[in-house]
């Protein structure tokens, strides 16, 4: 896991390049990523999704996908190599995706531990505060007693005849 956003595109590059050296057989990789994203209700959820091989029901999502602009892309050279192209490009952005999410929910529940751990230095600042007052109070009256109990013996004193 990067260590801050800067990080990120390092890892992602050595990962890929890790991936491609990967000796090559007749099947298909399959490439599965596993990382944690941020939830509402909890700091962080785990997410596991499937890379490659590019499955069916993925296909036929992104197929259905409306073009934004009325010119469709053209490709000049339409081979194995920008088909690998899209795929590394493919992976790049899902890797750095995941990367910065699992990133942003680690900082996420950092967040919130800080934000316990201070609520509860609060809570017990307040308490030891009220008991450094209790307890300055205690003697202060204490002193206070002193005082009037030897007035008054002072005062009995000289009543006394002698």
């Amino acid at each position: 896991m990067p260590a801050s956003v800067d990080a990120v595109a390092p890892l992602v590059g050595r990962i890929l390049v890790a991936y491609e050296s990967l000796p090559a057989k007749g099947d298909p990789t399959e490439l599965h990523l596993v990382y944690n994203q941020s939830a509402p209700a909890v700091a962080y959820q785990p997410v596991i999704l499937q890379l490659l091989p590019l499955d069916a029901a993925w296909r036929a999502r992104q197929a259905a996908v409306a073009w934004p602009t009325s010119g469709l892309p053209e490709l000049l050279v339409a081979d194995a190599t920008t088909l690998a192209a899209f795929i590394r490009e493919y992976l790049f952005v899902s890797l750095f995706r995941a990367c910065a999410e699992s990133l942003a929910s680690e900082n996420a529940s950092r967040l919130a531990a800080m934000q316990r751990a201070d609520k509860n230095i609060d809570g017990l600042l307040e308490e030891l505060n009220g008991n450094f007052h209790r307890l300055r109070q205690d003697e202060i009256d204490e002193e206070l007693f002193d005082v009037v109990a030897g007035y008054e013996a002072l005062r009995t004193d000289e009543g006394r005849p002698g």
